[in-house]
């Protein structure tokens, strides 16, 4: 399980490492190019099913800490869905992982 960590003083919310690593690609990329976005995520079932949303600016500072040792494996797919939903109107949403197209076996099934 990993942070979030946002703004001084430091808010932090929680999230896997996974979607951490996922989440991290694509705000850096929004803030490289000096761009401010929500992000909404939907709270678990023990913190009540909600939901929650804050703004990310440039000039605030952000942290990523990891808690595993080691970099998850990146699936381009949820980045680019990701991605999708950052450059809305709504802002950058974290949704669930697409699962990845497995490669068409022999005989093109």
């Amino acid at each position: 399980m990993g942070r979030l960590v946002y703004g001084a003083p430091n808010w932090f919310v929680e999230f896997e490492d996974r979607a951490l690593a996922h989440l991290r690609i694509v705000m850096l990329a929004k803030l490289r190019r000096a761009e401010s976005f929500s992000f909404s995520w939907k709270q678990d079932s023990i913190r009540g099913s909600g939901r929650s949303s804050f703004w990310v600016h440039p000039s605030i500072p952000l942290q990523f800490e990891f808690f595993g040792g080691r970099e998850p494996a990146l699936n381009r797919e949820w980045i680019e869905a990701l991605m999708v939903t950052a450059n809305s109107p709504n802002g950058l949403e974290l949704v669930p992982e697409p699962t990845r197209s497995a490669p068409p076996g022999p005989g093109g099934a």
